[in-house]
């Protein structure tokens, strides 16, 4: 199965129902990258297909986008997490418990991942997905020891991890020995534990640590006025887009798949222009990426709407949404196959060769499904965020 892209998980700002402190652009940006988000996942249950869609070759145009426009949501909420994890601290002045608090919900994030998120989307198969939940828990752990560093060092430590982690070499095959190296930085691989099972390791930590740090790093733009920050945010975001395109454009460096012309025609040379690498998130992709989210995060804080206030409900409640969304979208692909083919079947895990003779995949089918899951989402959101404002739980921190 093509790996999931799936949301970091935020801390957010608000830490009592009494005082808040929430940045509207963070939770309408999340909140779009979480609907983005569902329509990958939602195409890889109920409609995958044998062609790879990045595969400009042989991919259609419709397919590629669908493919590629979710390529913004890892980045984006990785980036939004180590945001919130700095706007949390300045309600927690007590250092220390600022950094228990993010090692025990990491902890808690990357046992979720391997014990129940694996589950539901591995059904079927005898294999424990990693994917960004465990590379943002252990993005949390690993943070709850690097805010007591000077935020230069930080600094450092971000731009050396994000600029040249590309200079790294994959590790093939992965070994005993060599497994710690590969789950810091290598593309994704199967690790088999015998007499146990297998882990599918999607996002290794590394990159994704320097992506938290950047976000971290950014946090106290928003704590300067709104003409200033939105000013600061734009010519980062211009300045990361223009990076991409004249790095893109050499083909020397920032990612290992250059782009080439396509005998298909100018709109496939475009797409593979874009067509920059995930697994591990490559400079190229995290230039890209990140620069339309800092454009983003610019232009909708004063927005307002129908719209504006809908999406702020999903980005209000990240991990509740995340978990709800996935038991939907894999629970529902159970149901379906099982009433469509006789028999319950994991399309997005089982090879093509396998598919049931009936199955045919289609876009259109994702696209209505994915709909319908986010119009159902909506409602016990809001449930759960007005609960959230209403009480302190402590466990509410973790959900």
């Amino acid at each position: 199965m093509e790996h999931l892209s799936a949301p970091a998980l935020a801390i957010t700002s608000e830490t009592s129902p009494t005082v808040r402190t929430r940045v509207q652009a963070v939770d309408i940006v999340r909140g779009l990258v979480m609907v983005v988000m569902a329509l990958d996942h939602i195409r890889e249950f109920w409609s995958p297909t044998p062609v790879r869609p990045e595969d400009v070759a042989q991919a259609s145009m419709l397919l590629f986008f669908t493919r590629w426009v979710t390529h913004f949501c890892a980045p984006t909420f990785v980036f939004l997490s180590g945001l919130s994890i700095f706007l949390y601290q300045q309600k927690q002045p007590n250092r220390g418990r600022v950094s228990r608090f993010l090692f025990t919900r990491g902890l808690w994030l990357v046992t979720l991942e391997m014990l129940v998120i694996s589950l539901f989307l591995t059904w079927g198969y005898e294999l424990v997905l990693l994917q960004v939940i465990w590379a943002i828990g252990w993005g949390m752990m690993l943070l709850a020891g690097l805010i007591w560093l000077p935020r230069a060092v930080l600094a450092v430590l971000s731009a050396c991890i994000v600029l040249l982690h590309n200079l790294l070499p994959a590790i093939q095959p992965v070994t005993a020995g060599t497994l710690v190296p590969a789950l810091l930085h290598n593309s994704p691989f199967v690790f088999p534990v015998p007499h146990l099972t297998s882990f599918l390791v999607a996002y290794t930590i590394g990159p994704w640590l320097g992506v938290m740090l950047a976000g971290y790093l950014v946090g106290p733009w928003f704590r300067q006025p709104l003409p200033v920050r939105q000013r600061w945010l734009r010519l980062a975001g211009l300045g990361l887009l223009l990076l991409f395109v004249v790095l893109r454009a050499s083909n020397l460096y920032g990612d290992p798949a250059p782009w080439s012309v396509q005998p298909r025609g100018l709109a496939y040379s475009i797409a593979s222009f874009l067509n920059v690498t995930k697994y591990p998130p490559s400079l190229l992709f995290i230039s890209l990426t990140l620069g339309v989210a800092l454009l983003l995060l610019s232009w909708v804080e004063t927005a307002s709407g129908r719209l504006s206030r809908w999406l702020s409900t999903f980005g209000q409640v990240p991990f509740f949404y995340y978990l709800l969304h996935l038991l939907l979208i894999s629970g529902g692909a159970w149901v379906w196959t099982r009433l469509a083919f006789g028999t319950p079947i994991n399309l997005g895990f089982t090879s093509s060769k396998d598919w049931p003779a009936a199955y045919q995949p289609s876009l259109l089918r994702a696209y209505v499904v994915w709909l319908l899951v986010i119009a159902a989402l909506y409602w016990p959101c809001r449930w759960y965020r007005n609960f959230r404002h209403q009480h302190s739980y402590w466990w509410l921190s973790y959900l």
